[in-house]
């Protein structure tokens, strides 16, 4: 048999964090099974339920076999599969499909820092469900007429250069802005859908949370995605782009929690490092100077935010320690 190297800390730390986010997807896709009156949906779902726990068991058996500890993740007492429906018409495909755009992002990361073969093979083979589960849901909800598509634009005939600096110049006080172009409408429109999503999936959650400082912080998330999605809205309106992206699901009046504080915490703050690294992605990839500025501006309110978030969790002993390096200083101290 082939020797394998002893596991890296690289490989170790995402490891650890995609038993985390896989054992979190799990606990939320076995209440949405159990609530779901759509058996396509169910079906999706299902198929994807039964893949995820066989890849959180092959880390499990990676882990056991390096004499790595099984770290806690989230488990059965994290969802109570008897309370109401919290949700309905179609988010559950909604959510499944920004977790798998999320995962595709993570994966990518994952494997490059992955250098033995098993670990590798873990996440090739987590890639591969995502990417087939992200499609499949796309077409679901389209299907459903519940995902609203970007707007078409007159399609290019000719190549052409940019001619001058002006083209990056979004804060004129005299004269008209340049229009958007295809890759600024594209950040736009995703920043729209995502934070839809976001909006509604909070709003059930500060709906549900019994700890007075855990609602508070999820209302002040709502807040947030609400000025995120106007200020994309405000900057199609001035380039008279007319659309919504917004979802035909809708949050139900239960306050009945189908999740535990710390599962919800824990999705909050997942999702929040999601839309960090989204709004610098399109302040990076937007040419016009006032885009990049307000894209930037909603990236510091993201991180101040998520930190919060990382505060309560931490306060409450809900934030599960990452394996740690050792601590030579103090090795030698004692």
């Amino acid at each position: 048999m082939e020797k394998k190297n002893p596991i890296s800390a690289s490989e170790l730390g995402t490891l650890w964090l995609t038993y985390q986010e896989k054992t979190m997807i799990l606990r939320i896709l076995e209440y949405f099974i159990e609530k779901s009156d759509d058996q396509e949906a169910k079906n999706l779902m299902g198929g994807l339920w039964q893949e995820l726990h066989f890849y959180v068991n092959e880390i499990k058996t990676l882990f056991e076999n390096d004499g790595i500890v099984i770290p806690m993740g989230f488990r059965k007492e994290d969802v109570n599969l008897e309370a109401p429906k919290l949700y309905d018409n179609g988010f559950d495909i909604m959510f499944l499909r920004i977790l798998k755009e999320l995962s595709m992002g993570l994966y990518t990361i994952n494997m490059n820092m992955a250098y033995r073969k098993d670990v590798m093979a873990i996440y090739q083979g987590l890639t591969n469900v995502t990417q087939r589960i992200y499609k499949l849901s796309t077409v679901y909800l389209l299907n459903k007429g519940i995902l609203t598509l970007p707007p078409n634009v007159t399609l290019p005939k000719t190549v052409e250069f940019v001619k001058n600096t002006n083209y990056m110049k979004g804060f004129k006080p005299l004269g008209d802005k340049r229009s958007l172009n295809t890759i600024e409408l594209g950040i736009l429109h995703h920043g729209i859908e995502t934070n839809n999503i976001g909006l509604q999936l909070i709003t059930g959650f500060a709906q549900c949370a019994e700890n007075k400082k855990v609602r508070k912080y999820f209302i002040k998330g709502l807040e947030l995605a609400k000025k995120h999605i106007q200020t994309y809205e405000e900057i199609l309106l001035e380039a008279n782009v007319h659309f919504s992206a917004t979802s035909g699901s809708i949050v139900t009046t239960s306050t009945f929690p189908p999740f535990s504080e710390k599962l919800m915490m824990y999705c909050i703050c997942l999702l929040n490092g999601f839309g960090l690294v989204g709004s610098s992605f399109g302040a990076m990839f937007s040419l016009r100077t006032d885009i990049t500025m307000k894209l930037s501006l909603l990236s510091k309110d993201i991180l101040l935010y998520g930190h919060e978030g990382i505060e309560l969790l931490i306060k409450n002993g809900w934030f599960e320690e990452p394996p740690q390096m050792e601590d030579r200083p103090k090795i030698i101290k004692k």
